[in-house]
């Protein structure tokens, strides 16, 4: 399927509608979607590096700043009908490696291992039917489980980190209700790209 076909029908949601009124004007003309999605590629080392050594008071705001960057690039791409097939098969890859090592990294040591294991199985599943897919030549974007289950993801290991940056142990707990909601949603995410 050629890029055009992926921009013919685009939908804009809410968040894409704030982002015309604030990043949009902002960002030069010459910056695509794709150039957000390799900086996300290249923000995991560093991130996981900062969070192995500790270092919170710049691990945690450079974990923001990559999960930051999926919300800017989807919304940039069906903004300025950039959406193509490198976008739609390499975003969602960058976003479960950044939550993959995240996960692997913190959430298995400071919040319920099963949980984190079992979205680390969820992710993993998603690579590997994803790459089947697309050896198949099926390309699907993201549907609303997918796009709900990094919300929860993101906001989860956010406040995980929080609580280990600031000491808060009340969003430990908070931290894992959130991730046991994207887990769930994550199963469904899952269930619906299988039908």
């Amino acid at each position: 399927m050629s890029d055009d076909k992926w921009n013919e029908k685009i939908k804009l949601l809410l968040h894409d509608r704030v982002y015309v009124r604030t990043f949009d004007i902002l960002l030069p003309d010459w910056l695509v979607p794709n150039h957000l999605t390799v900086l996300r590629f290249f923000l995991i080392a560093p991130v996981v590096y900062l969070l192995y050594i500790g270092n919170y008071s710049w691990g945690v705001p450079l974990f923001l700043v990559a999960a930051l960057t999926d919300a800017l690039d989807g919304s940039m791409a069906r903004v300025r009908r950039k959406i193509t097939r490198w976008g739609i098969i390499y975003d969602p890859l960058a976003d479960k490696l950044l939550i993959g090592s995240v996960l692997f990294l913190i959430v298995l040591r400071h919040v319920n291992f099963y949980l984190g294991f079992g979205l680390l199985m969820v992710e993993s599943l998603m690579i590997v039917g994803g790459w089947l897919m697309q050896r198949r030549g099926v390309v699907k974007p993201a549907n609303f489980f997918g796009k709900v289950k990094m919300v929860a993801e993101v906001l989860g290991i956010l406040l995980l980190l929080i609580a280990l940056w600031l000491d808060m142990s009340l969003f430990v707990d908070l931290s894992n209700g959130t991730l046991g909601v994207a887990l769930v949603v994550a199963i469904l995410s899952l269930l619906s790209r299988l039908y």
